[in-house]
């Protein structure tokens, strides 16, 4: 069933319980049949019984009483339907001593009901005669003469084929209105499915006609409310496909441009070391500069595609940006104290629902940048603050702040501008971390008596409590 079609899961949850209750409704119709066949048959057997004791007599009284039947066996033919069953019939008085009929059938030895179903003295109930299943009528009946009265006991049997028979035969026509009407259901279930799942077919073909490589959503305008969820899904997650394969021909476009140039760079660089042009010691450094030039923008463009492939994992965990910031400060606390700058770091407690790696990338570019832009003997200063749902990272740098124009294309990747030289990648980074947490980044000139002090790069994260809630 977990991989059967619909309209087959449909035609089972549907006619298997009506397949039942049919069954059921069969059996409970045949015992009511039988119960209506018995009753019907009954009164003839009741009618026979009586036929007989009206031709009883007695002689004496009571005890003395002696009971006579003058009974032919024509009397009890207008009684018998046809030639499947036949009746048989015994006379006796109170004491079971036989008069009349067939001395085999066994007397009776009950008690009479207390509510008879009919006006007599008579009970009727299940028994057997020569080994066949009779259905038996007692009668006891009051006779009374000139010269006596006396109470007999008139036994009426009759064999069960005709009831079977009647019965059997209400059974099978029932049954074969409630095949009739089963086929016609699983016809209508057929019928229904086939028009209900038309849509999806619909779909199915439309996704199978498709290109490859085509992702744009599915039109189901006149699909109906059930599949309107599966369609929305459906083309949700084409958008993030469209999204991942966009940012994979970026990545891989990017790349192929951005280390071209380096290593252009470092070919021409090796062919002069190997012609002479240039000194060997000169010429090794150069080269060192352009590798390390190359590994960092490698490293930084891995880092950019690894954002991306972390914003799909929902599993980020909690982390406190204060520990992780003061951990990336420990970390370029060398670069730091090269230039000699005036370093002071303020926090408390902020936890984030971030990846580590995220938190601490974030962290290194920001602080980096504003290393590099700071003078030497400057001020830098980082805090993080716990503000009501935002956990809030602050960096001042001393440097030269943002020139006009910059401010509006510094977060696009490979644009550092004039006063940021480099690849132009590590605030594209901070960017695409800070939007895939739901934060905010922004950079200020801070300004002093019409001076540019610096800059102050603000991010804006959500605290867990409130991201979680």
């Amino acid at each position: 069933m977990r991989s059967a079609s619909l309209r087959r899961r449909l035609l089972v949850g549907i006619l298997v319980p009506l397949v039942l209750l049919l069954a059921l409704n069969g059996a409970m119709l045949y015992a009511r049949a039988l119960a209506a066949v018995n009753t019907a048959y009954d009164r003839t057997l009741l009618a026979s019984a009586k036929t007989i004791g009206e031709q009883l007599e007695v002689v004496g009284y009571d005890g003395a009483a002696r009971l006579r039947a003058t009974v032919p066996y024509s009397a009890l033919e207008a009684f018998e339907a046809d030639n499947r069953s036949r009746m048989v019939y015994r006379v006796s008085d109170l004491q079971g001593e036989w008069v009349s009929g067939y001395d085999e059938l066994p007397f009776w030895r009950g008690t009479l009901p207390a509510r008879p179903p009919y006006a007599a003295l008579v009970d009727f109930y299940d028994a057997r005669y020569q080994g066949l299943p009779v259905r038996m009528a007692v009668l006891l009946q009051p006779v009374s003469s000139a010269q006596g009265r006396a109470m007999a006991v008139v036994q009426v049997a009759e064999t069960l084929e005709l009831r079977q028979a009647l019965a059997q035969q209400i059974l099978i026509d029932t049954l074969w209105r409630q095949a009739v009407v089963l086929a016609v259901v699983a016809a209508v279930v057929v019928l229904v499915v086939q028009r209900t799942t038309r849509p999806v077919r619909q779909l199915s073909q439309q996704l199978r006609e498709r290109p490859e490589g085509d992702l744009r959503p599915l039109v189901a305008g006149d699909a109906p409310r059930e599949l309107q969820p599966l369609v929305e899904a459906t083309n949700s997650v084409m958008a993030r496909l469209t999204q991942l394969l966009d940012n994979q021909k970026r990545f891989v476009r990017d790349t192929a441009h951005q280390l071209r140039t380096p290593l252009a760079v470092l070919r021409t660089q090796l062919q002069s070391a190997l012609r002479g042009d240039v000194e060997p010691q000169r010429a090794l450094a150069e080269i060192n500069a352009t590798v390390d030039r190359a590994t960092a923008l490698a490293n930084q463009m891995l880092s950019l595609a690894k954002v991306e492939q972390l914003r799909q994992r929902p599993d980020a965990g909690v982390n406190d940006l204060a520990a992780l910031v003061r951990a990336v400060a420990l970390e370029l606390s060398p670069l730091i104290a090269d230039k000699d700058i005036d370093f002071a770091i303020e926090t408390e407690p902020a936890p984030v629902a971030a990846h580590e790696w995220m938190l601490s990338e974030l962290a290194r570019n920001l602080l980096h940048n504003a290393v590099r832009h700071s003078p030497a003997q400057g001020m830098l200063v980082v805090r993080v603050e716990a503000e009501p749902g935002w956990a809030v990272l602050q960096v001042c740098d001393s440097g030269p702040g943002l020139p006009p124009g910059l401010r509006e294309r510094l977060f696009q990747p490979f644009s550092p501008g004039d006063a940021r030289a480099g690849s132009g990648l590590g605030l594209a980074i901070c960017h695409e971390i800070v939007q895939a947490l739901g934060g905010t980044i922004s950079l200020v000139d801070r300004a002093e008596g019409g001076r540019t002090q610096g800059l102050d790069a603000t991010v804006r994260l959500p605290l867990a409590e409130v991201r979680a809630a």
